[in-house]
């Protein structure tokens, strides 16, 4: 890193620190202020923010290195611009109406109060153990890589560089709440741009161009099958990504998580009105058709770098691990100023995440435990519940790093494994939530609850099965371990599917005034209006464009 590295990274922090400043100028005297920045933001903030807090360490390491190691196999999770769509074309109309601030509590209005709590608990606890750890821990490698430095003052530099973002990001959470969330992004959202796609630019000219990386990737199978890197179909037997588990495992995640989980939709339900919410799914949809260029080729480049012994500054090029394949480029490629522009965009791409996480998490504890219990709790007071609430979260992450840290170059795999076997319960309880008028909070309930036990069960068999080297092949073993992971996730949604839709049946239907807005059919002429007056052509242009880029991709890369 030069002078001149540090000088850009200087100016990003003023920027940020300005930011800041006005938005503590700014009014915050409730929860709705403080968590949802007051539901003013506008599709600009609400697309970027989006995209900024989708887009963490665990893309900068893992999809890079999912590129670097199993080339666009991953892609098919990366290409989602597609289902941020459905949030704001079929989901937001049903949030806006029901005025909730959370997933679990939209969940109480359309099922029951153990609803909430099983989603409110389940959001919580995959926060801390997944996202909050994942993205720390991944951010600390990055910084570690990119500056080069294994010990600071006698002091592993990883744990400094992760606790001191985790420090920094949780600082401007917890004093300016969502609105903080929302307008830093507008500035680390093309920061972020820029810096990787000067990386993908650098790396086709070191390389020569796009051809070059096709074939060398081309060049190498990867399975018996005779698929290549540069396939995202692949053959159905196929160990790790068969085309048609993929498929189906990727948009059961995807839905979960794009339209579902409090992580994402709040971005939305910060929207001015549902033309604001809706214009920022479309924006932040076209974002989301980035990724697997700024990311995941950024990992093939490196890659056939690597593989063709390319020679930069003098020196050949190498990749010690597919982990290690964006912060490489950083550091080999890119001139001094522009090598403190990218390390700004990495620093985006990690504060924006966590602050994302942070401001939710503590959002879900404070409305949905909380506040449940003390209703009558002064606005003012829930948003310190909410500061304290986000420091103790902070706690848990760095204490979870550890932990995370033991778990090495299965990272990337283990954030898809638990999003596999905890999604299904919830995407079906939603899906069938909105689209069946019929489905009773029973059924919901227990469709989540099936869920939960079939997840932890298989989590509980991965880690028994593979620290028993002579375990004896069994029915149990064949179902909750051997089954392909994707497979396994989709067969999983199917009986959660079935599970709701049987307790539905054999139980009370719910009253129509329940649910009144909050089911397909059930909405008033006023509403019906409301929502077709918050779109126009325009909207439904921007969609087909979306639609069709990714339908190209899927051709190209077939």
């Amino acid at each position: 890193m030069a002078t001149l590295d540090f000088i850009v990274i200087g100016l990003f922090a003023i920027a940020l620190i300005g930011i800041i400043v006005w938005v503590l100028k700014q009014k915050q005297n409730n929860s709705a202020d403080y968590f949802l920045g007051g539901r003013d933001a506008t599709w600009l903030a609400i697309g970027a923010s989006i995209f900024a807090s989708n887009i963490g360490s665990e893309h900068l390491i893992g999809l890079a290195g999912a590129g670097a190691s199993s080339g666009m196999a991953m892609a098919h999770w990366e290409i989602q611009g597609w289902m941020i769509l459905i949030l704001g074309w079929v989901f937001v109309p049903f949030y806006t109406r029901s005025m909730v601030y959370t997933m679990p509590e939209f969940l109480e209005k359309r099922y029951n109060p153990q609803s909430r709590t099983i989603l409110s608990f389940i959001s919580l606890i995959s926060y801390v153990l997944t996202k909050v750890a994942v993205t720390v821990y991944a951010g600390g490698l990055v910084f570690q890589q990119v500056f080069g430095i294994k010990e600071l003052w006698g002091i592993d530099f990883f744990w400094i560089a992760a606790i001191g973002l985790v420090l920094l990001t949780a600082l401007y959470t917890i004093v300016g709440g969502m609105k903080s969330v929302l307008y830093t992004s507008v500035l680390q959202t093309p920061i972020l741009l820029l810096g990787s796609l000067i990386i993908l630019v650098l790396g086709f000219k070191a390389l020569g161009g796009w051809d070059e990386m096709m074939a060398a990737c081309r060049s190498v199978v990867v399975n018996d099958y005779g698929d290549t890197m540069t396939q995202l179909i692949r053959d159905n037997r196929d160990p790790q990504y068969p085309w048609l588990g993929a498929l189906i495992g990727s948009s059961i995640i995807g839905f979960w998580y794009w339209c579902t989980d409090q992580y994402i939709v709040q971005r939305v339900l910060s929207g001015k009105d549902m033309k604001q919410a809706r214009r920022g799914a479309i924006f932040g949809a076209y974002l989301k058709l980035l990724p697997v260029f700024l990311f995941l080729i950024p990992g093939m480049i490196a890659f056939a770098l690597s593989k063709n012994g390319v020679a930069i500054n003098g020196e050949v090029f190498k990749l010690s691990i597919p982990d290690a394949a964006f912060p490489t480029l950083v550091a080999k490629l890119l001139p001094a100023g522009v090598k403190g522009l990218v390390v700004c965009g990495i620093l985006a791409a990690l504060m924006s995440s966590l602050a994302s996480l942070f401001n939710s998490s503590a959002m879900l504890f404070t409305i949905d435990f909380y506040k449940r219990f003390k209703p009558e709790t002064p606005e003012k007071k829930l948003v310190v519940i909410g500061q304290i609430a986000t420091v103790v979260i902070v706690i848990l992450g760095i204490l979870w790093i550890p932990i995370m840290r033991s778990v090495g170059d299965v990272l990337y795999n283990y954030l898809q494994d638990v999003q596999s076997v905890l999604s299904p319960g919830i995407a079906a309880a939603f899906l069938l939530g909105i689209c069946w008028k019929r489905t009773s909070a029973q059924g919901g309930m227990w469709g989540m609850l099936a869920g939960i036990i079939i997840g932890i069960t298989r989590l509980g068999a991965k880690v028994f099965y593979s620290n028993t080297a002579d375990a004896s092949d069994n029915l149990f073993k064949a179902l909750f371990y051997d089954m392909n992971w994707l497979f396994f996730c989709g067969w999983m949604f199917l009986f959660c599917i079935v599970v709701t839709i049987v307790v539905s049946l054999c139980t009370k239907a719910p009253e129509t005034a329940r649910i009144q807005g909050l089911v397909f059919g059930t909405a008033t002429p006023e509403e019906r209006a409301a929502t077709r007056a918050s779109w126009n052509h325009w909207d439904v242009i921007h969609s087909a464009i979306i639609l069709g880029i990714t339908a190209a991709f899927y051709w190209y890369f077939w």
